[in-house]
Formats: structure tokens, sequence, C-alpha cells
């Protein structure tokens, strides 16, 4: 009877976790170098406080 190749998978999950690893590693060093406009991001997500009528 064959049996399965536990340690083909395990290798297999090793790479792909390497290479989620690497990935993330590279997104923020480009992040780190090339960082968004301030103003641009902080203007957009503030709304003023509407004025209510009492």
């Amino acid at each position: 009877m064959a049996r399965p190749n536990y340690s083909g998978e395990k290798r297999r999950k090793e790479l792909e976790k390497q290479k989620k690893k690497e990935a993330k590693k590279q997104r923020k060093l480009e992040n780190a170098a090339n960082p968004p406009p301030e103003d641009a991001t902080a203007e957009g997500d503030e709304q003023p406080p509407a004025e209510s009528a009492v």
C-alpha cells in the first residue's frame, strides 16, 4: 500500500510561507522608500463636524 508523501506537502507549505514572507518584506521596503503623501490622505478621511440647530 502506498503511503502519502507528507514531507513533500510540508516542503510546499514551507516554500509558500517563505514566498509570502519575502513578498511582505518587499512591500514594506517599497512603502518605506515611497511614503504616501500625508496631505492627500488626511484631508480625504476627516470631515468637519456638522453644526446642530437647537
